[in-house]
């Protein structure tokens, strides 16, 4: 705790903490100034010419004066009325000390040494001064002055014990606890403190304890209301995610009845352009009753699902039949199966031909040959 603290106070951050407040304090309503600037209160307690005298921090003009002499109980009366009206909780107290009553000397010590710096003066103690380190108390304060690279200055201040130990011994049997021994600096105190650690007050901070009861309670409310928040979004995402799934399921169905829907389409599209290209029987049996000779006639007729045409029939001169049917736009091949046979009952030859529906070349499409955007030929393919 110790090296953060010199930590701290040797980086730029106190500094720059202190003229950022300087600069929002003026800002603030006076009550809120006056309510943050609530806290420890310190009083200056000095000896002048066997009397004390007790002042506050900042302030040039004492409290309250009283003389040595008093008793113990007169002299703690003196001191209650001159704080009176101060929390007794921001109740501090300092020794002051005669300024000659102290040595200071400046130390330019290794920056290895910021962390440690009272058990580094203690070892520099026989030779930076003429006292041995169990004959004073002593204190040691870093300065903000430029040292030598590598090194950092520092102040280290001594006061012998047979100078202050009778003084806290005097102030311990008044019943009189201080808080911090120092030199005084202007209206105020320098900031450092010779008081012997054992030998420091101890005091109870009810309003520190319900300061972090308070912080503890919080911390605790933040995070079930972090908790809650985070609860309520996970409901809210976890309905949000139930709905899309429902959704989900409505828009699968949707899908699933519009690819029906349009493989109902193509089918019915397609039915109707098969039969729109495919010739009806009635129009195939037309184009045979043209082309086919009055002599000749047709004694049976079929039209399978591969669009082959079959029919039998009679003629007296069948191998004229195929010259007939060169020329249809419904019938292609058209050919003889099996062979011509003679009918002794009505004197004509008897035939069976087959042959194909004529097939619509496709539509060529844009990509394809230059003649895409002509017009299917009605004729029979090449």
């Amino acid at each position: 705790m110790e090296r953060l603290r010199d930590a701290w106070r040797a980086s730029p951050l106190p500094g720059f903490f202190a003229w950022w407040g300087g600069e929002l304090v003026p800002l603030l309503p006076a009550r809120w100034c006056a309510a943050l600037a609530a806290g420890a209160g310190w009083h200056l307690l000095q000896q002048a010419d066997g009397d004390w005298q007790l002042r506050r921090a900042g302030q040039a003009e004492p409290l309250a004066r009283w003389s040595d002499g008093l008793d113990a109980v007169a002299q703690q009366a003196a001191l209650a009325a001159a704080w009176r009206g101060t929390d007794p909780e921001d109740r501090r107290l300092a020794l002051l000390l005669p300024p000659d009553t102290v040595l200071r000397r400046v130390l330019q010590l290794p920056l290895a040494a910021r962390g440690k710096l009272h058990q580094v003066a203690g070892y520099e103690m026989d030779r930076q001064t003429p006292f041995h380190v169990a004959q004073v108390h002593y204190a040691v304060r870093e300065l903000a002055q430029p040292a030598v690279a590598g090194r950092c200055a520092v102040e280290l201040l001594v006061v012998r014990r047979d100078t202050l130990d009778p003084l806290l011994a005097r102030l311990g049997a008044l019943g009189i606890a201080v808080d911090a021994v120092d030199l005084p600096q202007d209206a105020g105190r320098l900031g450092i403190d010779l008081l012997p650690p054992e030998q420091a007050a101890r005091r109870t901070r009810p309003r520190l304890r319900l300061n972090l009861a308070l912080a503890a309670a919080v911390v605790v409310l933040s995070l079930l209301a972090m908790g809650s928040w985070l609860h309520n979004r996970e409901d809210a995402l976890a309905q949000m995610q139930a709905q899309v799934d429902a959704m989900r399921g409505d828009a699968q169905q949707v899908a699933a009845l519009r690819k029906q829907l349009q493989d109902d389409a193509g089918a019915a599209g397609f039915l109707a352009q098969r039969k729109a290209q495919r010739p009806t029987v009635l129009g195939v049996l037309l184009d045979l009753t043209n082309r086919l000779p009055a002599s000749a006639w047709m004694e049976r007729f079929s039209l399978d699902d591969g669009g082959q045409v079959g029919f039998q029939g009679q003629s007296p001169q069948a191998a004229k039949l195929l010259d007939a049917l060169k020329g249809s736009n419904l019938l292609d091949n058209a050919n003889f199966q099996g062979s011509i046979q003679p009918d002794p009952a009505s004197g004509k030859e008897r035939f069976y031909m087959v042959a194909q529906l004529h097939k619509p070349a496709p539509a060529r499409t844009a990509a394809g040959t230059g003649d895409a955007s002509r017009p299917a030929d009605g004729g029979s393919a090449p």
